[in-house]
């Protein structure tokens, strides 16, 4: 029990080093993912990297993969974040997917998406992982979908093509193109592809025009 009249303001202070510890440990978390990955991110590895103790991921997360859950959560609510603002710009189905194209570098120059596709892999090996990933990946889905539904209200294949399987589509492909472009290291089949997709949407706006 604290002696009467203690300043209020240690309690707050405590906090904020606890907020504070979180949140070095939470980007500590993401390095060590875009670096080492999954199968190298021990709680060693990633106390090292925040100059911290191992034993505070344990006292403030309860284990290392709920700190790499809370990394994951960090880095898609960022992301889905920066997203919404560039899609938000966007005014026709060509400035979409060209939006969508710029996000594509972005991802792959930071590595932001390799600590989604890490979490993946490391979902095969850690029990109970697997849906909480899946769970975090619905929002990607969500958005791409209303996404989606934006771009073809005025077209005729809004009323045609199921948005929801689109945009599941969508995210499983553009996973898998950084996946692919992480693992050889080249980028420009997967460029190529956003190129084609840039060249369709333009056939598009002239339906869309039409109506």
């Amino acid at each position: 029990m604290g002696k009467s009249g203690s300043p209020s303001k240690v309690r707050a202070g405590g906090a904020a080093r606890s907020a504070e510890t979180r949140r070095l440990l939470v980007e500590a978390a993401i390095r060590t993912l875009k670096e080492v990955g999954y199968a190298g991110a021990s709680a060693r590895a990633i106390a090292e990297r925040a100059g911290s103790n191992q034993g505070l991921i344990f006292y403030h997360f309860g284990s290392v993969a709920n700190l790499l859950l809370a990394a994951l959560d960090a880095v898609s609510n960022e992301r889905l974040a920066h997203y919404g603002a560039s899609i938000d710009q966007a005014g026709s189905l060509v400035e979409l997917v060209d939006a969508a194209t710029g996000i594509f570098r972005e991802d792959l120059d930071a590595g932001y998406v390799t600590v989604l596709v890490e979490m993946i892999a490391g979902a095969s090996a850690t029990p109970g992982l697997g849906p909480e990933v899946a769970a975090r990946i619905g929002p990607w889905t969500d958005f791409a979908q209303r996404a989606i539904d934006d771009a073809l209200r005025d077209s005729p294949l809004g009323s045609v093509l199921p948005s929801r399987d689109v945009a599941y589509g969508i995210v499983a492909l553009y996973l898998g193109l950084e996946m692919l472009s992480h693992l050889d290291g080249d980028r420009a089949p997967s460029l190529a592809l956003f190129a084609h997709a840039t060249r369709l949407a333009g056939l598009f706006a002239p339906m869309k025009e039409s109506t």
